[in-house]
């Protein structure tokens, strides 16, 4: 059976994060601890909640209570791009190859909340 880091879940949230990460260090130096931080923290959020809540796969409600923590990380992760934008920090053209995969990665974790059995199994 594969493990958390064989899903494509997990491998687009970390994508997402190491992309976050990459861009947020063009963010002025007074943002430091605001707004790079934050998103920094809620981006690599996503992959790190996705693998703790895999690893409670055997309780299905608690791994959708994870993947809905996940979901909402990852909504947090496209707000603070948004600010990102609207400070004129980067731009919209920056931005979107990470809010494409954030929105995949949205209606992955959307299916595994309406769908846990595939990662839960039947019980």
């Amino acid at each position: 059976m594969a493990g958390f880091k064989d899903t494509l879940i997990y491998k687009k949230a970390f994508e997402m994060s190491r992309m976050v990460f990459k861009l947020s260090k063009r963010f002025p130096s007074e943002e430091k601890f605001s707004l790079t931080d934050q998103i920094r923290r809620s981006s690599r959020s996503v992959s790190a909640q996705f693998a703790e809540g895999y690893r409670k796969k055997r309780y299905p409600a608690h791994f959708v209570s994870k993947m809905t923590d996940c979901d909402g990380e990852n909504a947090e992760t496209q707000v603070w791009l948004e600010h990102a934008v609207a400070c004129e920090y980067v731009t919209q053209k920056d931005v979107d190859p990470i809010l494409l995969i954030a929105e995949e990665v949205g209606r992955l974790l959307g299916n595994a909340i309406d769908h846990p059995e595939k990662y839960c199994g039947k019980r």
